[in-house]
């Protein structure tokens, strides 16, 4: 038995910049998710997936991500969406040596 569809948002990166950015009701994309379409059908899931991947020369990698609705719009559900709208993790992570003989 298939599971229930879940609430989606529709995320990918920007093509240029690289940051999240997420796909609106208004077919543009926003860095916000709280502006994003919250999808509640699997058919129309698919079909705005597919207009989001129309605008590839502005956007890279689109894909339907599970959210819910939250008091000020949609939110991840996922650890994976959290931390992808946190922004990269750039922080200093130490010493990095270079090998010596490249």
């Amino acid at each position: 038995m298939p599971r229930p569809f879940t609430p989606k948002v529709i995320t990918a990166n920007d093509l240029l910049e690289g940051d999240v950015i997420y796909f609106t009701a208004q077919d543009t994309w926003t860095r916000d998710l709280s502006e994003a379409e919250l999808i509640t059908d699997e058919a129309e899931a698919q079909l705005r997936l597919l207009e989001a991947e129309m605008q590839n020369i502005k956007i890279v990698g689109a894909y339907l991500a599970d959210a819910k609705a939250g008091p000020n719009g949609p939110e991840p559900t996922h650890f994976r969406e959290e931390f992808r709208r946190t922004g990269p993790s750039n922080y200093f992570h130490g010493k990095q040596e270079a090998d010596a003989n490249v």
